[in-house]
């Protein structure tokens, strides 16, 4: 043997500090010039370094539990025909890579990165231009996916597929990403204990979180702009969801926060802010609704009749078009203690709260309700009338549907919405958006 091929081989294969590892580098011009190759050869527990490049190789499959890191410009590419990196074992790392092009299918969910049946993996840093699916998760436990940046090309909902894929895993945590450009930016489906936090999910063609059958779930100080249909969460119990923004998601079939037969859980401290429907409840049970804001929407809240025992406390309702909007006279939810703008009463206890009650849903509401061309109405003459005469004698608004302890003061900003460290998670998150 050589030296010159000697010194090659210490060169890829390399140990490491930690006793029984090594260190296989990959590089175009050396003796290891795919990740192919290097996995050929890994054992578990080695670490694999990926140095600039673009790398065109079939499908990666990783069986051995591996650290692969990526030096800046490590370009893993799909050339548009077939899914970049599958990893079926347990405990490893994929970091620091460029994943790109993978085509679109009709026939398969192929992804960027697919990890399956896996524990204890970590997928971190990583940026994935252009792929079908993103990050797809199928069957894991204990996984993280943290800090990767995922830039869709879905023209259409029935072109693309979704950034951050999760189904049927437990304790996943998705943290940190930012997801723009897929048909949903994150998609959780028969997980239980998940954790989506810090993430901003924005301009995707379909929901820009969309999670069911997902029970004791948390989703906590996410951004979710601009996506086609908001965000859905449907057929789950005990989820909570605290200190997101829900931000311009304007459309025919557009909510900030689309809620459909949840069961025992809390939507507290969020910003529903210039959407076509900030909240919505269709056989949502038992929840409780406090501390959120709901400022410039077209509906802030619409809650319909077949929505029994929510509590709607101390929130604040605001330059909404319809602060509350229901498909019934009949109302099965409590309200109390919150802020309307548009409340009249009076304070005379001088206590805070006013001692009339407020009937937050308009007349003009139900008439759009029944009638939705008749909106084209909303900033006529006409529709002042008919709320004011409402008011002096009401008899078709929802009289089940009162707040009797209304605040007389817009409340302190730093008691409700995004708080102290979830405000600066979320403009970290701002700065990061191109």
């Amino acid at each position: 043997m050589t030296r010159a091929v000697l010194l090659a081989l210490l060169v890829v294969a390399r140990p490491s500090t930690a006793q029984g590892t090594r260190e296989l580098v990959v590089n175009p011009g050396g003796a290891l010039p795919t990740v192919g190759m290097a996995l050929a050869q890994a054992r578990d527990g080695d670490r694999i370094v990926v140095r600039q490049g673009v790398y065109r190789e079939p499908t990666i499959v990783v069986r051995h539990r591996v650290t692969i890191s990526g030096d800046s410009g490590a370009v893993l590419d799909g050339e548009g025909t077939h899914a970049i990196m599958v990893v079926e074992a347990n405990d490893v790392t994929i970091r620091g890579l460029t994943f790109r092009n993978t085509g679109m299918s009709q026939v398969e969910d192929r992804a960027a990165l697919l990890v399956r049946a896996a524990r204890g993996c970590r997928v971190e840093r990583n940026t994935v231009r252009d792929g079908f699916f993103g990050i797809y998760l199928q069957r894991v436990t204990q996984c993280v996916v943290a800090d990767n940046d995922l830039l869709g090309n879905a023209g259409r909902q029935t072109l693309g597929g979704n950034g951050i894929h999760v189904w049927q895993s437990d304790s996943v945590t998705v943290t940190g990403n930012v997801v723009r450009g897929h048909r949903d930016g994150i998609y959780f489906e028969f997980v239980t204990m998940g954790h989506v936090r810090d993430n901003t999910s924005a301009s995707n063609q379909r929901y820009g979180l969309h999670f069911m059958f997902s029970d004791d779930c948390v989703y906590a100080s996410n951004v979710f702009r601009e996506n086609e249909s908001g965000v859905a969460v449907m057929y789950t119990r005990r989820v909570r969801m605290e200190g997101n923004r829900f931000e311009r998601n304007w459309g025919a079939a557009a909510y900030g926060l689309l809620l459909k037969d949840i069961t025992d859980s809390e939507i507290r401290g969020n910003s529903f802010a210039e959407n076509t429907v900030g909240l919505y409840l269709e056989g949502a049970n038992r929840n409780l609704v406090t501390g959120n804001t709901f400022a410039s929407n077209g509906w802030g809240l619409r809650i319909l009749a077949n929505s029994e025992a929510n509590q709607v406390t101390d929130n604040t309702f605001t330059g909404n078009s319809f602060d509350v909007g229901t498909n019934s006279r009949q109302n099965f939810s409590t309200f109390s203690g919150n802020y309307w703008d548009r409340y009249r009463g009076y304070d005379l206890d001088r206590d805070g709260f006013g001692d009339v009650p407020h009937a937050p849903v308009r007349l003009f509401a139900l008439v759009v309700e029944q009638t939705p061309p008749a909106l084209i109405l909303l900033r006529s003459p006409v529709v002042d009338l008919l709320d004011f005469a409402e008011r002096v004698m009401p008899m078709l608004t929802p009289q089940t549907l009162l707040d009797a302890r209304p605040r007389m003061r817009f409340p302190d900003r730093t008691q409700r919405g995004l708080t102290g460290s979830a405000e600066s998670r979320v403009t970290r998150h701002e700065s990061r958006r191109p």
